[in-house]
């Protein structure tokens, strides 16, 4: 079998309940890791922030090269 490093590029439509606009961009690309919320519940209650819903609105693999 070959080995391939392949390039992704994926974005994502994220609903997030924050104090304000800046504070919810914030959160949204400290604590999305793919389709999961990678924050706990001593993070959400000290920074007052809570991610509703993640969806994954495109994935495109842009290069692909085989591995040598």
């Amino acid at each position: 079998m070959k080995k391939y490093v392949v390039s992704l590029v994926r974005g994502y439509v994220v609903a997030i309940s924050a104090k304000s606009e800046q504070e919810a961009k914030r959160f949204a690309e400290y604590y999305i890791g793919g389709e999961s919320d990678l924050s706990d519940e001593r993070e959400k209650e000290r920074f007052q922030f809570r991610i509703e819903h993640i969806e994954m609105t495109t994935n495109d693999a842009i290069d692909i090269e085989e591995h040598k």
